[in-house]
């Protein structure tokens, strides 16, 4: 019979194999790219990701005759925290072999882990959080390598549906492929008497940070705070992670929306880093970090991500928000018409935000990639 070997994911060498379990795994699968190692280190280290500071969590990871299945994660939030219609008991980073053994092994001592703790439901996968990456990925296995989108393959969805997992919220992708009409940047919204002098675009001081993440932050946590899943946005998680973006957001990839002199939605932009660092394995040292900062200030990306986005509540379902997103979505086409973008993801929507989901459909994107959060009941 196989043996398999649930462990803690403690010391430092767990700690390791955990980050790259996936590229362990899934290394040559259609649809993936492995993500650098080091960025998964500030992601999943409780000292460098503030996230860490609102759960009590524990990761394990699966050996299968001697060798790495598998691996997964949970958390429990603090009393004081509680996510907006959904569970406090969550898991996340659940990745594996095909084998179901394998899965549920790692289900079992999750889940056992968050009874002992009182819970009575559990929803995921967060990996870290519902600001990080979530959820399993159930349609569009071969689109193309998007950076911070978690790629998982079709049997981890159909094995925990069979350990009685159910939907609970699907997250939509839009792909949008840039036009040769979108290089023509014609006046659109912003061009209109109505919305002319209203609306004005600034681009993002990445220079003084600070006072710029506080109104991100701001207008994050007012834009979100009634969506499923919501738990609020800190200033400390944004700063943890603008050194990095910095690094890699192009000085024309964040935009500050102002409506009648007033901030009022912001996005930001980041190049698809997987287009060149696919050759690196997801190693930075000895000898990947030079290259990567070379190529970043060097390349010309041919794709991008939205990973960023939101406007203030008072503007939804409101006239004046569908006009602030659609100027946001032609600024992009504006400030790319000269550029080598062919297309940019916008991600994640949740299926039932549909003041967001429209106008991101009338303009002409597609849906391409889902990813689902699953839920099950832990009552005996």
């Amino acid at each position: 019979m196989p043996s398999i070997e649930i462990v803690p994911a403690d010391g430092l060498q767990n700690f390791l194999t955990f980050c790259r379990a996936p590229r362990l795994l899934y290394q040559g699968e259609m649809g993936f790219a492995p993500p650098l190692d080091a960025e998964r280190w500030t992601m999943h280290a409780a000292r460098l990701n503030p996230h860490f500071k609102q759960v009590e969590s524990q990761a394990w990871l699966a050996r299968k005759n001697g060798k790495l299945a598998g691996r997964i994660f949970a958390q429990v939030y603090k009393d004081e925290i509680s996510p907006l219609g959904a569970s406090r008991a969550q898991f996340g980073c659940l990745d594996a072999i095909e084998d179901d053994a394998v899965v549920d092994a790692l289900c079992d001592v999750a889940e056992t882990w968050l009874r002992a703790r009182g819970a009575e439901i559990i929803h995921g996968p967060f990996s870290p959080s519902v600001w990080s990456e979530c959820g399993l990925l159930i349609q569009g296995f071969d689109a193309a390598p998007m950076v911070f989108m978690p790629w998982t393959p079709p049997h981890l969805a159909k094995a925990l549906e069979r350990r009685g997992y159910k939907k609970a919220r699907d997250l939509i992708s839009y792909r949008y492929d840039v036009s040769e009409k979108d290089r023509r940047a014609e006046p659109g919204i912003m061009a209109r008497p109505e919305w002319r002098g209203r609306l004005a675009i600034r681009t993002l001081d990445l220079k003084n940070i600070k006072p710029e993440a506080e109104i991100i932050v701001d207008i994050f946590n007012d834009a979100w705070r009634q969506n499923w899943g919501y738990v609020p946005f800190t200033l400390e998680e944004f700063m943890s992670s603008a050194d990095g973006l910095k690094l890699v957001m192009p000085p024309e990839g964040g935009f500050m929306i102002e409506l009648d002199g007033e901030p009022q939605a912001f996005g930001v932009i980041l190049p698809n880093l997987h287009e060149i660092t696919a050759d690196l394995g997801g190693r930075l040292f000895p000898f990947g970090l030079p290259r990567l900062i070379s190529r970043i200030r060097n390349h010309r990306f041919k794709s991008g991500r939205l990973a960023l986005f939101g406007v203030r509540q008072a503007l939804h379902r409101r006239a004046a928000g569908g006009a602030v997103i659609l100027a946001f979505i032609e600024e992009c086409r504006r400030r790319g018409a000269h550029g080598p973008l062919e297309h940019v993801e916008f991600g994640w929507v949740l299926e039932d935000n549909v003041g967001m989901r429209r106008p991101i459909e009338l303009s002409g994107a597609r849906i391409d990639k889902i990813h689902r959060i699953y839920e099950k009941s832990l009552a005996a």
